[in-house]
C-alpha cells in the first residue's frame, strides 16, 4: 500500500454542523516532524477546502524550507465536491447586504467558532493564539466579514481577490470589540483579476485605511500578473510572510 506523501501527512474527519444541518469533510495536514515534537503549531483554516487544501497544504512545506516560515497545521473545510447541491459556498460565504436573499456568513462563522475549531484543537496540538483564516473570491469576502464581526477568533487573515458584491455594506460596518492588539489582515488583489473586483478591493482598502477603529494591522498587496484564482499560492505566501515578519 502506498503511503500518503509526507507533505500531506495528517488526517481527515467528518463533522456534522449542528446548526447548519449538514456536514463537512475536514482535511488536516500536519507539520513535518509533528510526531516527534511536543510543540503547538500555528493553524491555517482554508475555506473552499475541496480546491485549496490540495494546493496550499502541500505548498506550505516549501514555504518552511525556502522562506523560513514556521511550520503549521493546515485545515481544509471541504464540502465533498463542487455540485451546487452539496457545495453551498454561495450561502456560507455570503455577507449580508442589499439584494442578498440568503446570507450565511454569521452561521458559518458560528460553526467555525463553536464546532470546527474546538474539534481541531481537541485532536491536534494547535496553538489557539495563532489561528489563521484564508479565503479566495467569495471566501475572501467571508474572511473580511469575519475580521470585522469576530476579530478575536483568528490571529491572522488572508483575503485573496475577494468578491464583495452583493453584501458590501456589512464589510464596512463598525467592527466588534477586541481584546487583542496583535491581529493582522492581508488583502491581495491580482492585476489580472476582474476589473470590478480590483476596484472593489481598492475602494475597501481605502475606506479602512482612513478609519481609526480597525482592530487589525491592515496590508493591501497588489500581485503583478495574478489572475482571479490561479495565484492563490502567491496570496498565501505573501499573507503568511506579513504575519510572521516579526518572528
Amino acid at each position: 500500500m502506498m503511503e500518503t506523501p509526507a507533505s500531506l501527512r495528517g488526517g481527515v474527519f467528518r463533522i456534522e454542523a449542528e446548526d447548519l444541518g449538514r456536514g463537512f469533510d475536514i482535511y488536516v495536514r500536519l507539520p513535518d516532524g509533528y510526531e516527534r515534537s511536543g510543540a503547538r503549531y500555528p493553524t491555517v483554516y482554508l475555506t473552499d477546502g475541496d480546491s485549496l487544501f490540495p494546493v496550499l497544504a502541500t505548498n506550505h512545506l516549501f514555504l518552511t524550507y525556502d522562506d523560513g516560515l514556521p511550520e503549521a497545521i493546515v485545515v481544509g473545510v471541504a464540502y465533498g465536491g463542487f455540485d451546487p447541491a452539496i457545495n453551498l459556498r454561495n450561502i456560507d460565504f455570503q455577507t449580508p447586504g442589499e439584494g442578498v436573499d440568503r446570507a450565511g456568513a454569521a452561521a458559518f462563522q458560528k460553526f467555525l467558532e463553536t464546532e470546527l475549531i474546538p474539534g481541531v484543537e481537541a485532536r491536534y496540538r494547535s496553538d489557539p493564539q495563532r489561528r489563521i483564516l484564508f479565503g479566495q473570491s467569495r471566501g475572501g469576502a467571508f474572511v473580511l466579514w469575519s475580521a470585522i464581526h469576530a476579530p478575536d477568533v483568528f490571529w491572522g487573515r488572508i483575503a485573496s481577490n475577494p468578491s464583495m458584491t452583493p453584501g458590501l455594506e456589512s464589510l464596512l460596518e463598525a467592527p466588534a470589540a477586541t481584546d487583542r492588539d496583535d491581529l493582522t489582515l492581508v488583502l491581495t488583489s491580482g492585476t489580472r483579476d476582474r476589473a470590478d473586483l480590483q476596484v472593489e478591493a481598492a475602494e475597501w482598502l481605502a475606506a479602512w485605511e482612513a478609519r481609526d477603529d480597525r482592530p487589525w494591522a491592515l496590508h493591501g498587496v497588489r500581485i503583478e500578473g495574478a489572475t482571479h484564482a490561479a495565484n492563490a499560492t502567491d496570496a498565501y505566501r505573501i499573507g503568511l510572510a506579513r504575519m510572521f515578519a516579526g518572528d
